[in-house]
């Protein structure tokens, strides 16, 4: 096992990074708080919705194959439910880096998924949010961090 701090730094070092489940209305989702987030700290970032041409000002892909070069890591920001049907592809895909998005709720974490990427060697997080580590840490980001860490909803260890 991992501790989170590290697995955080190793994930937000790697710089082209996907978002799925990032939406057309962005107010307070958690996939485009992300997909803001990392775009505006400098990674490269893709924004997958199979719904969507666009979001964000920005081009969005149908899935993570469709992204010209493909990626290095993937932050998973949809329902559980599809979770499982997102680690596949990244296995599938041989990308090796997956974060389950979650700060309140069940938020995108997924058993199955978690179970199904670490038996396909991709390195999982499952719980927490991006925006909670440096560099890409605000100070409310933090606090929630701290907070979810006591509650369980972010991992000591992955």
């Amino acid at each position: 096992m991992t501790k989170m701090k590290e697995a955080a730094s190793e994930f937000l070092a790697l710089k082209r990074i996907a978002v799925t489940g990032v939406s057309r209305t962005p107010q307070g989702h958690g996939g485009n708080i992300v997909y803001q987030r990392l775009r505006d700290r400098g990674y490269e970032v893709f924004a997958v919705n199979p719904n969507a041409d666009s979001v964000e000002g920005d081009e969005c892909f149908q899935d993570l194959k469709s992204i010209p070069g493909g990626v290095e890591a993937v932050v998973i920001g949809t329902r559980p439910a599809i979770a499982e049907e997102t680690m596949r592809e990244c296995a599938d895909l041989g990308i090796e880096h997956v974060w389950m998005h979650r700060a309140f709720g069940e938020g995108s974490v997924s058993d199955a998924a978690t179970g199904y990427g670490r038996d396909h060697g991709i390195k999982v997080i499952d719980g927490g949010c991006p925006c909670m580590f440096e560099p890409t840490a605000d100070p409310g980001h933090k606090m929630i961090r701290f907070v979810s860490t006591l509650t369980g909803k972010v991992p000591r260890q992955v």
